[in-house]
């Protein structure tokens, strides 16, 4: 579904913290990765695989996926969601499940969001060399870091919410 109004940082933050907090406490991943890391990739889910595909993290799928752009058909070969919460919970999946990536869990917490960043690029998931340093930015800049710093009480937060 695609919405005629862009989101913001603190918009895209606001509907979407309290999933990446849930994905933090089922896998361990830090939800200031997964939110800095889909804000980066999906513009605050801006980009057209975000408002087209529910895909915030540029995932490419095994087939080709059709959909349609102002009336005009589109064939391409990234992951459809049916939810941001599904690529987030894909993206989890991927960092604790594909080899290259699966020993994050295990060398780093999820209060180390700075130590998941570097070690998610230098894994290969990006090939700029910049990928980590604009990543902690987006965290830093929006105080993503204070969704891990106490889990028990963001969980809690985020449901009264």
């Amino acid at each position: 579904m695609v919405s005629a109004q862009k989101n913001t940082p603190q918009s895209y933050i606001e509907l979407f913290k309290a999933d990446a907090i849930r994905i933090m406490h089922e896998t361990g991943v830090p939800a200031s990765i997964v939110l800095g890391v889909a804000m980066h990739e999906s513009g605050c889910g801006n980009s057209k695989l975000a408002q087209y595909l529910n895909n915030q993290f540029g995932v490419k799928g095994s087939g080709h996926i059709v959909y349609y752009r102002h009336k005009k058909k589109v064939s391409t070969a990234y992951k459809k969601y049916e939810s941001v919460y599904d690529s987030f919970q894909d993206f989890a999946r991927i960092m604790t499940e594909r080899p290259e990536f699966s020993g994050l869990a295990s060398s780093f917490t999820h209060f180390d969001y700075a130590g998941w960043a570097l070690g998610i690029q230098r894994r290969g998931y990006a090939s700029s060399r910049k990928w980590a340093s604009q990543v902690l930015g987006i965290i830093k800049k929006y105080q993503l870091y204070s969704f891990d710093e106490n889990p028990a009480s963001q969980a809690q937060l985020a449901e009264s919410n």
